[in-house]
């Protein structure tokens, strides 16, 4: 299967520019292209992973990976469907931006090149941005995209609004400088993208690439990222190989195979395979537990996916793991209402409470359906329905 084919099987092309010769230079190989993300916070999420994991594929056949880091669009943020970002401090981007530079390195490669477009935009003044970029950027063209014309409604300022100029000139100085001549992103960015290809046929009359990837969303079909508030971390100190393996392992039969092509590098036969099984015996989910363990392993290698497996499979059964996930919370003779809420299971003591009536908790082999109840004990496992198990130790 060639590149193009590849990309199209698994899902991964959303839009792309429509230059005659695309699909045959992507399967030919030898592009330089670029993915880039502002440096918010200190981890990527698995919102970004099958961006990271497309960018290893086009790497795989053959193709030159950059990784921008937006140091200068980080200090301005793109606009939000929802209202404008918060603006971290300096000294905090850079420190993400370290970060996240080593997490893309061993993710996508070792040949991965990492730039910062702070270091093309600290020293250039107004004037001539706004020459060498503004002047060939028309204002209704901006205003017909569909993220301004969305915050127009409730407003947006001028910083926001300038956002895709800057990621437009990044295209334009990555294809000046480092030969970077296809650019790969989410959907959401496509309006970006196509700013910095406009960009770069008006100021050189040569073409550029670019396409974007369907955003992932969840099962009940929300984006999973960041700003959406339920974000898993790729970096394993924030976000457990086990925790990924039960939220993958819990995926709904309607995304398994969706998930099997984005987020792993399963062949198209090995899938169907899988599939087939899965259909011919679903009770015993082979399918969630390939997608789980594939997961794991591609992005935290083999020895931390057999543990994660592991460990799923004894608490299945009953048996407490040293590896299952542990909360430590602080009290004495606790109410089972304020356990759940101080270990974060429960957002609410209302939503706590619902659980329990409803006979969703059980406390070792107790089940809890007295709201009141106090729990007398500093160590013990915890159920919260049938797949949130977690060790809690009371301090």
């Amino acid at each position: 299967m060639n590149c193009y084919d590849d990309l199209v099987y698994r899902g991964l092309i959303k839009d792309m520019t429509n230059n005659e010769d695309f699909i045959e230079r992507l399967n030919a190989g030898g592009m330089t292209f670029y993915w880039g993300t502002d440096p918010t916070a200190d981890s990527l999420h698995i919102g970004h992973y099958s961006s990271l994991l497309t960018c290893k594929r086009l790497a795989k056949y053959g193709h030159h990976p950059i990784l921008l880091v937006g140091g200068a669009t980080g200090l301005i943020g793109d606009p939000r469907p929802t209202g404008e970002r918060s603006i971290l401090a300096v000294d905090t981007l850079n420190h993400n931006l370290e970060c996240l530079s080593k997490q893309v390195k061993s993710i996508v490669g070792e040949g991965t090149k990492i730039v910062n477009n702070y270091d093309w935009t600290k020293d250039m003044d107004v004037m001539t941005f706004l020459r060498d970029v503004g002047k060939y950027v028309n204002i209704n063209y901006m205003l017909d995209k569909d993220i301004i014309k969305r915050r127009l409604e409730t407003g947006i300022t001028f910083a926001e609004f300038a956002y895709t100029l800057l990621q437009g000139y990044d295209f334009y100085y990555l294809f000046e400088h480092e030969n970077c001549i296809m650019q790969a992103a989410g959907q959401d960015q496509w309006g970006n993208i196509t700013t910095g290809v406009d960009l770069i046929y008006k100021k050189t009359g040569k073409n550029a690439y670019a396409f974007t990837m369907p955003l992932i969303l969840d099962a009940n079909g929300k984006k999973i990222g960041k700003s959406e508030g339920n974000a898993l971390w790729l970096d394993k100190e924030k976000t457990s190989p086990y925790t990924l393996y039960q939220f993958y392992y819990n995926t709904p039969d309607s995304k398994v195979e969706e998930y099997l092509k984005v987020f792993t590098f399963l062949t198209k036969e090995e899938i169907e395979s899988c599939m087939e099984a899965h259909l011919a015996c679903p009770e015993k989910h082979l399918d969630q537990k390939t997608l789980a363990y594939e997961f794991v392993k591609e992005l935290h290698g083999e020895e931390e996916a057999n543990k994660a497996r592991e460990t799923s499979e004894k608490i299945f059964r009953g048996e407490v793991s040293e590896d299952m996930p542990s909360v430590k919370i602080k009290g004495d003779s606790m109410n089972i209402l304020d356990i759940l809420v101080e270990s974060n299971l429960c957002p609410s003591k209302s939503e706590a409470r619902r659980l329990v009536e409803q006979g969703g908790i059980v406390v070792d082999d107790d089940k809890i359906s007295d709201p009141s109840q106090i729990v007398d004990k500093k160590s013990f496992i915890l159920h919260k329905g049938k797949k949130k198990i977690i060790k809690i130790e009371v301090e």
